[in-house]
C-alpha cells in the first residue's frame, strides 16, 4: 500500500476510502509511525467515528494501543459536571499519551477544542505507592483530598476513597476497578482489586497509580489563584455567586469545569500533551463541525449571560477557535481524509462490494454471495460482531453449503490459504481490499441493518424476592416497624447498653439494640441477634401508622383476630391450589439444540436474574401444571426476552402463541422483534392491531382458527369473541397493568387450561400482592444490564430556559428528545412554541387520536433519527425501545401516578450514555401534598431496578386489601402487611401437614440464644449504620448452614478479619440454625452453667436424653424439658461449641409424621 511520506508543516489530503477501509488505512499509517516512536493523532469530525475506529483498528492492527480521549458529554457552560467515568478516561488517556504508552490517540473533532490542564498540573498530582511501601495514613489522606477524591462510607465510583481501621478502599481516577489497601501498622500490607457492586475482594495487585481526581487541582493555592482571577476575569459581585462562595470552602460546583481558566494562569491544549512529534490525521468534515460548534458556544454564552450567581468566561478563554487549531497543528505533519472526495472507482487500494444482502426464505438465501465468489478473483472473510454472533453465522451458512474454518485474528487468515474463513471483529461496514486480495462482508451487508453493538457482562448473583422485601436497609429513623410479640412502634436507630457483663479485662461489654418507641413513649431495645422478629410495617404512610401500647394486650387482640382471618384464607388458598394442581396443563418438549440456537442470536449477555427467569418460565412450560407466572423487572431489563424464549419453546413444541400487549405501538414493536427474530425459523408471525389493515386481520384470524399462523401480536382484539385458536398453549400477557377489569375476565377464561405469563415493570398493588403470596410465581429481573447508568431526574418548574438546556444537551451529544404534552387539543401550540425556542431541533408529533399510517411512519422516522425531538402523548408510556433517545421532558409532570411517571421515564437510559429525565411543574411550591410525596419518591428511586420497591412503596401508599376476602383491608392494615404474609405462609404450610395451625403462636417462635458475650457489628469495623442493619436482619434470616457461611465471607471480605464480638454474633446464629430441629426453645450460655430449654414433647429419643445424662456426670435434668451443664467455659466460642456436641450427641431429631397418616 502507498503511504504518503509526511513532512512536519504539510497537510497530505487523500480521497476518503469507502466503508470501513479507512480503519485499514490508519491502521497501516499508525504501524508505520508507531515503529518510528511517533504518535498519531486522528481528529474525527464525527463523534461516532471516534467510537468506530476505536474498535476497528485493533482489527487490522491488533498490535497498536490505542486509546480513546471522550468528550465531556456536557453543554459548554452546562450546569453540572461530566460523569465521574468519563473524568477518569479522558485523565488515563492523557497520562498515557504523555508516559509514551499510547500509539494512537482518537480525539472527537469538538473535543480537540477544549482547552486542557497543562501537563505539568498532571505530573505534580499523579503518585503512587506499591506493597511493602510506608504509609502514612494522615498524609495519604491529605494528599487525596488535594487530589480532589472524595471520602465516602463505600467506594462505588472512581474519584472517592474510604478509610475503616487498617483498610483503605480507592477508586483511582482511569482504573478500571477500585483497589483495597491493607495497612499493618504504617507499612502495605496488600493491594488487592475490589468489585465496587459486591464491595468482595478479586485478586491482588503490586502496584497502584492514582491520577488526580479531577481536571484541575483543589488545594490552598490553586482555591486562592481561583478567587483571585474570578475577581480579575469576571464582572459583577463575586459574594453574589454561590461557585465563588462554595471555593473558598474547597467545594467544587456541578458545572465547575466551565471556569477551569480560573484554576491555571495558562490553560493547556490537546496539542501541549502530543508533543510536535505527532502524526496528526484530520478525518472527515472538520470545518463545519469546527463551525458548528462555535455557533453553539457562542449562543450558550450569550444565553448564560446576565446570571449574577454564575457569571461566565467568554468561549476564547475556554476553547480554541478553528484558525487557533489549525495554527497549533501547522507543527505536525498532517493527512487529510477527505469525505466529499470519494476514491476512483477502481481504486488498486479498496473498492465497495457489490450487493450481497440474504434473501429470507428462497431456496438458497445465499444465491447472492455463492455467485460472488465463483466470480471473485479475491478470498473472502465473513466478520461476525461477537464469538456468539459468529456461531449462529456458522450455523447459516453451513445450511447453505458454506462451511468456513473460523480465525482468531487477520494475521492467522492471511498466512492460510482457505478460500473463505469467518472471525470475530466489530467492523462497521465491509469491503473490498483489492490490495490484500481479500473481502471483507459483515453482517451489515448479509442481513442489509444497522451495524448493532453488542456487550458482555460478568454475571452476578440472582436477587432473592424474599430478600428484597424483608431488607431493612432502606429503613430510616422514624419508620415504622412491627414487632411479631408487641406490635407496631417507630423505629428510633442503633443503640449501646452495658447488659452488666464485663469484658475479661473488666470494662463493661456493650450489646447493641435497636431502639423501638411505642405509644405514650414507652421503649422497647430488641437485641440485634433477634432481628428475625422485626419486620417494616408496611399498610399505610409512615405518618399514620397506628402505635401500639406495650403490654395492653391490643396487639394480641389484632393479632387473633387477623390470624382466625389467615386460617380461612389459607384453607381458601390451598382450594384454589389443589383445583389447579388437579388440572393438568400441557407438558411441552422443544428440541434443545434449536433452542441453543434461537437463544444464541440474543445480542447480549443475559444478566442472573434474567437468566433465573428464563429457567423457571421454561421449567414451568415442560411441566404439566399449567403456568401462572408473573416476571417483575425493571424498564429495559430484558424482560421481552424471556417472553421471546417462552414463544420460541411453545411454538416449537406445537401450540400456538398469543401475546398480548396494551398500545398499538408497542403491539407493532414486539411484532418486528419477533419477526426478526424468528426469521430464519418456520414460524409464521401475524398481527392484529390498528396497524393492520382490514384483510391482514382477516387473514390472521383465519390462520389462528386452522392453525397455519403460529404466533399471533396484538392488542385487545385478541380477546374479542371473534378470535379462535386451534390450539392455544401460551398466553403472553405485556404491562399487564394497563388492561381494565373486563379484559382482566376475559384472560381468565385463558388461564383454566392455558399457560400465562405476565410482564410489567411496575405491578399493581393487587397483582404485586397476589404474588407475594403465592397465588401465582413470581419471577423479579432487579439487575441491571452491564454499563447502564442511573436515569438523573430533576424537578423544575417550566420554563424556557430549563426546556432549551434539557433538549440542548441532548441534542449536542446526537440524541433524541421526548417531550411529553399530554394534551392533544394544546400539542400544535407547544409544537410552535418549541420551534420558536429550538430552531435546531427537528420536530415531530405523535399521539393516540392520529391515523394509524402516519402514526407509523413518525415512529419509524424517529426510530431512524429523521427527527429528534418526539413531541408526543403518553402513547409512547409503553414499550417503546429508542437507544439514542436519552432525554425525556415531562409537562405537567404533577398531573402523573408514580408507576407512570416510571414507566415514561424507563423509555430513556437504553443505552449506556447518562439518562436525564426533566419534570416540570407548574409551580413547586402549591403542589398537591400527594403530587409532591410522588415527585420526590421518584427522585429518590434513581437506583436502576427501582420498579419493584417503587411498587412496594406504591403497595404502602395505597394499601394492597386482602385478596381474596371481601374486606379490603382491615385487619392487614391492623398488622401490616409483611406480617399478614408471614402468617398466611404459616398456616398454609400447616394446613398442608394436615395440622390445624396454631393461632395463638402464629409465628414459630424462633430459638433464643444468649452466650453472656457482647454480639454485635462493632462500630469502628462497620460503621455505616444501614449497612449494619442490613447485615443483622440478613443473619437472623438465615434458615440453613451455608447461607450464614456466605454472608460470612461476605462480612469478612468487606470489613477484614472478624472481632470477637462479630465472631460471638456468627455463633449465636449458628446455634440458632442448628437447634432449631432439635426443638429448642432457649439457651442460656453463662460462663459457668449452661442451661438448654426443650419445648414440650421435643422431636427427641427420650432414651438419647437419659444416655447422655448417665454418661456425663456434668449434665442434668432440671425439671421436665430442661438440660443444665455445669462447667467452667470463660470463651463464648467454647460454650457455643460445647452447646453443639450436646445437641449432636442426641442423634438426629425425630421427623414429624407426614400429613397423610394425620386423622382425617
Amino acid at each position: 500500500m502507498h503511504l504518503p511520506k509526511l513532512i512536519p508543516g504539510k497537510r497530505h489530503a487523500l480521497p476518503r476510502p469507502p466503508a470501513s477501509s479507512d480503519a485499514l488505512l490508519l491502521a497501516r499509517l499508525a504501524q508505520r509511525e508507531a515503529a518510528e516512536q511517533r504518535l498519531v493523532a486522528i481528529v474525527t469530525a464525527d463523534a461516532g467515528d471516534a467510537r468506530r475506529l476505536l474498535d476497528e483498528l485493533g482489527f487490522f492492527a491488533p498490535d497498536l494501543r490505542v486509546v480513546l480521549f471522550p468528550d465531556w458529554e456536557t453543554l459548554p457552560y452546562d450546569t453540572f459536571s461530566p460523569h465521574q467515568d468519563l473524568i477518569s478516561e479522558r485523565l488515563a488517556t492523557l497520562w498515557a499519551i504523555r508516559q509514551g504508552q499510547a500509539d494512537v490517540v482518537l480525539l472527537p473533532a469538538t473535543t480537540a477544542l477544549y482547552r486542557l490542564a497543562p501537563p505539568a498540573f498532571l505530573a505534580a498530582h499523579t503518585f503512587q505507592f506499591r506493597q511493602g511501601q510506608r504509609l502514612d495514613e494522615a498524609a495519604l489522606r491529605s494528599q487525596l483530598t488535594l487530589a480532589g477524591y472524595q471520602h465516602v462510607s463505600q467506594v462505588v465510583s472512581p474519584g472517592e476513597y474510604a478509610v475503616r481501621g487498617g483498610l483503605i478502599d480507592l477508586y483511582p481516577m482511569g482504573s478500571p476497578m477500585p483497589y483495597r489497601v491493607d495497612l499493618f501498622d504504617d507499612e502495605i500490607d496488600s493491594i488487592r482489586g475490589f468489585d465496587p457492586d459486591t464491595q468482595r475482594s478479586l485478586y491482588p495487585v503490586p502496584e497502584v497509580r492514582l491520577l488526580p481526581g479531577r481536571e484541575f487541582p483543589l488545594d490552598e493555592a490553586a482555591r486562592t489563584r481561583f478567587r483571585q482571577r474570578w475577581r480579575e476575569l469576571l464582572e459583577g459581585d463575586p459574594t453574589r455567586s454561590r461557585i465563588y462562595k462554595d471555593m473558598a470552602g474547597g467545594v467544587a460546583t456541578a458545572g465547575i469545569e466551565y471556569y477551569l481558566p480560573l484554576f491555571f494562569d495558562h490553560t493547556a491544549t490537546v496539542f501541549d500533551y502530543l508533543g510536535s512529534g505527532a502524526t496528526l490525521v484530520l478525518h472527515g468534515e472538520l470545518e463545519t463541525s469546527f463551525q458548528q460548534f462555535s455557533q453553539d458556544t457562542r449562543e450558550r454564552w450569550r444565553l448564560a449571560q446576565g446570571d449574577p450567581e454564575r457569571p461566565v468566561l467568554p468561549p476564547e478563554a475556554l476553547f480554541l477557535n478553528a484558525e487557533q487549531f489549525y495554527l497549533q497543528a501547522k507543527a505536525c505533519p498532517q493527512v487529510a481524509l477527505r469525505p466529499g472526495v470519494d476514491d476512483i472507482e477502481h481504486s488498486a487500494f479498496a473498492q465497495k462490494l457489490p450487493p450481497l444482502t440474504v434473501v429470507r426464505g428462497a431456496d438458497d438465501p445465499l444465491a447472492r454471495l455463492q455467485a460472488h465468489l465463483r466470480g471473485a478473483a479475491r478470498r473472502l472473510l465473513v466478520l461476525a460482531e461477537s464469538d456468539g454472533r459468529r456461531q449462529s453465522l456458522l450455523d447459516f451458512l453451513r445450511a447453505s453449503g458454506l462451511n468456513p474454518p473460523a480465525f482468531d485474528t487477520l494475521a492467522e487468515f492471511e498466512a492460510s490459504t482457505e478460500p473463505v474463513g469467518i472471525a470475530t471483529a466489530a467492523l462497521a461496514e465491509g469491503f473490498a481490499w483489492v490490495e490484500g486480495g481479500i473481502d471483507f462482508v459483515t453482517e451489515t451487508e448479509l442481513f442489509a441493518t444497522a451495524p448493532g453493538t453488542r456487550r458482555r457482562r460478568r454475571q452476578e448473583q440472582v436477587s432473592d424476592v424474599e430478600a428484597l422485601i424483608k431488607d431493612l436497609s432502606e429503613l430510616n429513623v422514624g419508620d415504622p416497624v412491627v414487632h411479631t410479640q408487641h406490635g407496631i412502634g417507630r423505629y428510633r436507630g442503633l443503640v449501646h447498653l452495658d447488659m452488666g457483663e464485663k469484658n475479661p479485662d473488666g470494662t463493661p461489654a456493650l450489646q447493641e439494640f435497636l431502639h423501638l418507641e411505642y405509644a405514650q413513649q414507652a421503649v422497647l431495645y430488641v437485641p440485634v441477634s433477634q432481628l428475625h422478629l422485626i419486620g417494616r410495617y408496611t399498610g399505610v404512610s409512615a405518618d399514620e401508622a397506628p402505635l401500639h401500647r406495650l403490654g395492653s394486650g391490643q396487639w394480641d387482640k389484632a393479632r387473633r383476630k387477623a390470624a382466625e382471618q389467615v386460617r380461612d384464607t389459607a384453607a381458601e388458598l390451598l382450594n384454589l391450589y389443589a383445583r389447579r394442581a388437579a388440572r393438568q396443563g400441557h407438558a411441552f418438549r422443544y428440541s434443545p439444540h434449536d433452542y441453543e440456537q434461537f437463544a444464541a442470536d440474543f445480542g447480549f449477555e443475559e444478566t442472573a436474574d434474567q437468566q433465573a427467569a428464563i429457567h423457571a418460565v421454561i421449567q414451568d412450560l415442560i411441566s404439566p401444571r399449567p403456568m401462572d407466572r408473573l416476571v417483575c423487572g425493571d424498564v429495559g431489563f430484558g424482560k421481552t426476552e424471556v417472553a421471546l424464549r417462552a414463544a420460541f419453546v411453545a411454538v416449537t413444541g406445537g401450540k400456538q402463541v398469543a401475546f398480548l400487549a396494551p398500545t398499538t405501538l408497542l403491539a407493532e414493536q414486539h411484532y418486528q422483534t419477533l419477526v426478526d427474530r424468528l426469521a430464519r425459523w418456520p414460524i409464521k408471525v401475524a398481527q392484529m392491531s390498528r396497524f393492520a389493515s382490514g384483510k391482514e386481520t382477516a387473514a390472521a384470524l383465519k390462520g389462528l382458527a386452522d392453525g397455519s399462523v403460529d404466533i399471533v401480536v396484538g392488542t385487545h382484539k385478541l380477546l374479542s369473541e371473534k378470535t379462535q385458536f386451534k390450539n392455544l398453549g401460551l398466553l403472553i400477557i405485556d404491562e399487564e397493568h394497563r388492561f381494565g377489569v373486563r379484559h382482566k375476565e376475559a384472560m381468565k377464561k385463558f388461564r383454566a387450561e392455558v399457560d400465562v405469563l405476565t410482564l410489567t415493570a411496575t405491578p399493581i398493588p393487587r397483582t404485586m400482592g397476589m404474588a407475594l403470596e403465592g397465588l401465582r410465581d413470581l419471577s423479579v429481573i432487579a439487575t441491571a444490564p452491564e454499563r447502564r447508568l442511573a436515569i438523573k431526574t430533576f424537578v423544575r418548574d417550566e420554563g424556557t430556559g430549563v426546556i432549551r438546556e434539557a433538549v440542548l444537551r441532548e441534542l449536542k451529544r446526537g440524541g433524541q428528545v421526548y417531550f411529553l404534552h399530554n394534551e392533544v387539543e394544546t400539542i400544535e401550540n407547544r409544537r410552535q412554541a418549541l420551534e420558536k425556542l429550538l430552531p435546531e431541533a427537528r420536530i415531530a408529533i405523535a399521539h393516540g387520536q392520529m391515523p394509524e399510517r402516519e402514526l407509523e411512519r413518525v415512529m419509524r422516522d424517529f426510530v431512524a433519527q429523521r427527527f429528534n425531538l418526539l413531541l408526543c402523548s403518553t402513547i409512547i408510556e409503553t414499550g417503546i425501545d429508542v437507544p439514542t433517545a436519552n432525554t425525556i421532558v415531562i409537562a405537567r409532570a404533577d398531573r402523573f401516578g408514580l408507576a407512570q411517571l416510571h414507566q415514561l421515564r424507563g423509555r430513556v437510559g437504553r443505552s449506556h450514555h447518562q439518562a436525564y429525565a426533566y419534570l416540570l411543574v407548574p409551580d413547586q411550591q402549591s403542589l398537591t401534598k400527594q403530587a409532591a410525596q410522588r415527585l420526590e419518591a421518584i427522585q429518590q428511586m434513581e437506583e436502576l431496578g427501582s420498579g419493584f420497591y417503587l411498587a412496594m412503596h406504591d403497595l404502602e401508599i395505597r394499601g394492597a386489601g386482602e385478596v381474596l376476602g371481601e374486606n379490603q383491608s382491615g385487619n392487614m392494615m391492623e398488622i401490616g402487611f409483611q406480617l399478614y404474609n408471614e402468617m398466611l405462609a404459616e398456616a398454609v404450610r400447616s394446613l398442608k401437614a394436615g395440622r390445624e395451625p396454631d393461632l395463638l403462636a402464629p409465628m414459630q417462635a424462633a430459638t433464643d440464644i444468649n452466650l453472656h458475650a457482647p454480639a454485635l457489628l462493632p462500630h469502628d469495623y462497620c460503621g455505616d449504620v444501614h449497612l449494619r442493619l442490613s447485615f443483622y436482619k440478613k443473619l437472623a434470616t438465615a434458615r440453613t448452614g451455608e447461607q450464614i457461611d456466605a454472608l460470612v465471607e461476605e462480612i469478612v471480605d468487606r470489613f477484614g478479619k472478624l472481632p470477637a464480638p462479630a465472631q460471638t454474633l456468627i455463633d449465636v446464629h449458628r446455634l440458632r440454625v442448628l437447634s432449631a430441629p432439635y426443638g429448642v426453645q432457649k439457651v442460656d450460655a453463662a460462663p459457668g452453667v449452661i442451661s438448654i430449654a426443650f419445648k414440650p414433647n421435643p422431636p427427641i429419643d427420650p432414651m438419647a436424653i437419659i444416655h447422655l445424662i448417665q454418661k456425663n456426670r456434668h449434665i442434668k435434668l432440671a425439671g421436665n424439658d430442661k438440660l443444665r451443664i455445669e462447667r467452667a467455659l470463660p470463651d463464648p466460642q467454647a460454650r457455643a461449641q460445647l452447646v453443639r456436641d450436646v445437641l449432636r450427641s442426641l442423634g438426629q431429631p425425630i421427623q414429624p409424621p407426614l400429613a397423610a397418616s394425620a386423622p382425617a
